[in-house]
């Protein structure tokens, strides 16, 4: 069975969707498309900007939205069996798998980095990359802890960014290094992402979402929040709203689409880190970045 793989925040990089945009006409139509839907030309910024351009929240997570999806879209070849992304992939997933429209999946996406760029601005917060432990002592750590620190991204075994207040992630990287972490590397990112710290962004997108139509998508979608197969238009809804404020569930998420039957994952839109973290969970997996073929 394929499984099909949508990238999150990070993956971006300059010149992304370039190639795409200058070797497909329908590929062309659709970021044109994009722009005007956006009210600015992001592909501008997308293949001739900066790394620090990109990294503008408002613009990183329409970007990598919008490779993905259009690839997706090109591909001749597209047909999932089952699908995930991470964080903001889950919307590229949903949106290539016919459950949101492309000019409603990019709205939202919109709506979705706007909302937590103003809830960075709120309180000061972070997150913290912690290598090496496994994750119940990081739970544990994190929940010992006064201030507002839990975990956010389950990205593999030994490999889990946890999220919270600066000097709630400072205390959180003492003590998980003392219990034996290789590394806790606080993030260069501008918030506590999948933490309740996103609260303000949570409410804000509710009501977003709530007014989109989402569609039965061709296949089971294995969302975030509890790395649970889903095609039920309203529980999709429901499990895209809490995605903001509770984690990433990406290791539970691989291995529930391994018993389930994968046989193969396909990473769709910049880079291949998602295939990295597919290994770490089975070696033997057979992974792959799709690609556009004229």
């Amino acid at each position: 069975m394929k499984a099909y793989i949508f990238p999150g925040q990070g993956a971006q990089f300059a010149g992304m969707g370039k190639d795409l945009y200058e070797q497909s006409g329908k590929a062309r139509k659709l970021f044109e498309h994009a722009n005007d839907i956006l009210g600015f030309r992001i592909t501008d910024i997308m293949f001739n900007g900066t790394d620090e351009d990109l990294k503008q929240t408002n613009v990183t997570q329409p970007a990598i939205f919008l490779h993905s999806v259009i690839l997706a879209k090109v591909l001749t070849d597209f047909a999932p069996d089952m699908a995930a992304g991470h964080s903001l992939g889950e919307f590229s997933a949903l949106t290539a798998a016919g459950a949101l429209s492309f000019e409603d999946g990019l709205r939202l996406v919109a709506a979705r980095a706007n909302a937590m760029q103003k809830a960075c601005e709120i309180q000061p917060s972070t997150m913290a990359a912690i290598l090496g432990l496994d994750d119940f002592t990081v739970e544990d750590i994190c929940h010992r802890i006064s201030d507002v620190v839990v975990p956010a991204n389950y990205n593999c075994p030994g490999q889990l960014v946890i999220s919270g207040t600066i000097s709630g992630i400072d205390k959180a990287c003492e003590l998980m290094t003392a219990a034996g972490a290789k590394r806790a590397l606080k993030l260069n990112v501008g918030g506590a992402f999948h933490s309740p710290l996103m609260e303000a962004a949570r409410v804000e997108l509710e009501h977003a979402i709530v007014n989109t139509v989402i569609n039965e998508p061709v296949c089971r979608i294995y969302q975030n929040i509890d790395a649970k197969p889903y095609t039920d238009p309203q529980q999709i809804k429901h499990n895209l709203i809490a995605q903001l404020t509770g984690p990433v569930r990406w290791t539970q998420t691989v291995m529930h689409m391994l018993e389930d039957g994968a046989t193969s994952f396909t990473e769709v839109g910049p880079g291949n880190v998602l295939q990295g973290l597919v290994k770490k969970v089975d070696r033997a997996m057979p992974t792959a970045s799709a690609a556009f073929q004229q």
